[in-house]
């Protein structure tokens, strides 16, 4: 597989993770989300794990030779009847184990930028990334649940399912929920106790995205 998938204009490379970035990301998700369970935060190990296991659902954005973003994912079939799940139920430790190479979704476990390498773009690329491997392996898309990572702000005069509902009727915006729309995500349902994370009331939401739908690199 070629290591190197894009390169930006502003020259931040997409590349495919690789078992030697493994300690740098680590270091990197717990600057991405300082908020998240210890149990719940990917470590060295498991980084090199997704690599063996799923090599063509991980990839990294480089600054020179400084990882700045990561994104990790597996293939699975959702049941959308049911939508409630934890986190915790498909990281399966960190180790990602309930990866199906027959799965006709791709899960991104996470997604994550460096605070001071935010507003370049390097979010959108990276589900651009996916995105061509969903197309080359005909798979029906991409499905994530978001963090409401705006509801720490408000928690005190709104629930979960009141910032949700806002948020569906296009009545509100959340900084990550919000930009994940704008690549082509689309809301599908509140997931609450998806994780340990006071930032998002422990409460995710459900996108999907579409193969069928173009997501350009930048």
């Amino acid at each position: 597989m070629q290591r190197i998938v894009h390169r930006l204009a502003n020259g931040i490379e997409i590349a495919r993770t690789e078992s030697a970035h493994a300690g740098e990301l680590e270091r990197l998700q717990r600057t991405v989300f300082p908020t998240l369970s210890e149990a719940e935060l990917f470590r060295a190990e498991h980084y090199r794990k997704h690599v063996e296991l799923y090599p063509e659902g991980q990839f990294v954005a480089l600054d020179g030779d400084r990882i700045v973003g990561m994104t990790t994912s597996v293939r699975l079939d959702f049941d959308f009847d049911h939508p409630g799940h934890r986190f915790a139920d498909v990281i399966q430790g960190g180790w990602l184990t309930n990866h199906d190479p027959q799965g006709e979704w791709l899960y991104g476990a996470d997604i994550g930028t460096h605070p001071d390498h935010r507003r370049r773009g390097i979010a959108r690329a990276l589900y651009a990334a996916r995105h061509r491997t969903v197309r080359e392996h005909g798979l029906r898309g991409q499905v994530t649940v978001g963090m409401m990572s705006g509801y720490g702000a408000v928690a005190d005069g709104t629930t979960p399912e009141r910032y949700f509902a806002k948020l569906l009727a296009g009545e509100a915006t959340d900084p990550t929920v919000s930009s994940q729309q704008r690549v082509g995500f689309e809301i599908r349902a509140l997931v609450k106790d998806y994780l340990d994370d006071p930032v998002c009331g422990n409460c995710g939401i459900l996108i999907v995205l579409d193969a069928k739908k173009d997501v350009p690199f930048e």
